[in-house]
């Protein structure tokens, strides 16, 4: 019989351009603990967790993880190596801009910077025709309505019937449609209502407190009722934290197109960090703090530009992700012997 004497493990992933290397390397290092400490030479991320929310580069992850190996099946495609391919080799793709659409773009400053015509050939090799209710657990990826003017989640376990299910390639494609970087996302559900979405990071870059709600709401098979911050076990990740200050002398003459790229920088980082205070409190208040653990790696010698995909910057981002999960390989351990028991 369920009891709630197991855990709900949440995964949460937040946005950040190309820098998702960052914590795709991080659970390449957690997925190796797991599949050692359980014995479990095929394991992979979504087998140890119950639930991925994921914005922008983090949405696409975490629709990557929860893709099924076939049609019907429980079992996860990719592992963690495999989703952070996507950036690895296709990353300087993504974020190629051709000559024309340079001068066409006025380098982003009067159309979007980039084509999104690479991100799209991308996402349709890793999801094809996989449809969000084909994903094999509870996910939520974040987006925003712009015509309706509301935040817009995707969610799995609600995509019971047309008007809510999707195909997963244009959530993906919707959650990381970066004002300024791509245009606008114009999808449409099953049941054929058009959406035109944008990046959830304009308001959640970091979704993990919109899990948290969410798996409030929901029954898992494990447990007999639905969990409570004392049932959940969270790992949230960042995506590079940068201390690239702006200075006053500086600032105080700068106009609408000096502001674009600091304002996103600002909300994006300064979201992140109070859903990861509010997280905290939550957890201190109900004496499990050891349950929540947030992971905001450092950038190291990689560049903390969204969409800064040269070689030589890729390379960084993995160095980054990798020197994060040796720094943090206690916390890695831990979490994956709570995870393996709370399966």
């Amino acid at each position: 019989m369920a009891t709630n004497s197991k855990l709900t493990r949440i995964l949460s992933i937040d946005g950040g351009g190309i820098r998702g290397i960052i914590p795709g390397q991080i659970l390449v290092a957690l997925e190796k603990k797991l599949q050692q400490l359980d014995n479990n030479p095929k394991g992979k991320i979504a087998d140890y967790f119950d639930m991925i929310a994921g914005t922008s580069t983090g949405g696409i992850l975490a629709c990557i993880y929860l893709s099924p190996e076939k049609a019907g099946s429980k079992k996860p495609r990719f592992s963690a190596k495999e989703a952070v391919d996507l950036y690895l080799e296709r990353g300087d793709e993504i974020f190629d801009i051709s000559f024309w659409h340079k001068i066409k773009s006025a380098g982003g400053v009067i159309d979007e910077k980039y084509a999104a015509d690479e991100l799209e050939d991308a996402l349709n090799d890793y999801m094809g025709e996989l449809k969000l209710s084909e994903l094999i657990k509870p996910c939520l990826v974040s987006s925003y309505d712009i015509k309706r003017r509301k935040a817009h989640f995707f969610t799995q376990h609600d995509a019971n019937t047309n008007e809510h299910n999707y195909l997963v390639r244009e959530v993906a494609r919707a959650t990381s449609a970066a004002p300024t970087y791509f245009e606008v996302a114009k999808i449409k559900s099953l049941s054929n209502i058009t959406y035109p979405l944008i990046d959830g990071g304009v308001f959640v870059n970091n979704p993990t407190l919109c899990a948290y709600a969410e798996a409030r709401k929901l029954k898992f098979d494990k447990f007999r009722q639905k969990p409570s911050a004392k049932n959940m076990l969270i790992f949230s990740l960042g995506t590079g934290t940068t201390s690239k200050p702006y200075y006053y002398q500086d600032a105080k003459d700068w106009g609408m197109v000096q502001w674009i790229k600091p304002i996103i920088d600002i909300m994006m980082s300064g979201v992140a960090e109070t859903v990861d205070y509010q997280l905290k409190q939550i957890y201190d208040a109900v004496g499990t703090p050891e349950q929540y653990l947030r992971i905001s790696p450092e950038l190291g010698n990689a560049n903390a530009d969204m969409d800064d995909a040269s070689m030589e910057n890729l390379k960084a981002l993995k160095v980054a992700g990798e020197k994060s999960a040796i720094k943090h390989d206690k916390d890695l351990t831990k979490l994956a012997e709570k995870l393996i028991e709370n399966k």
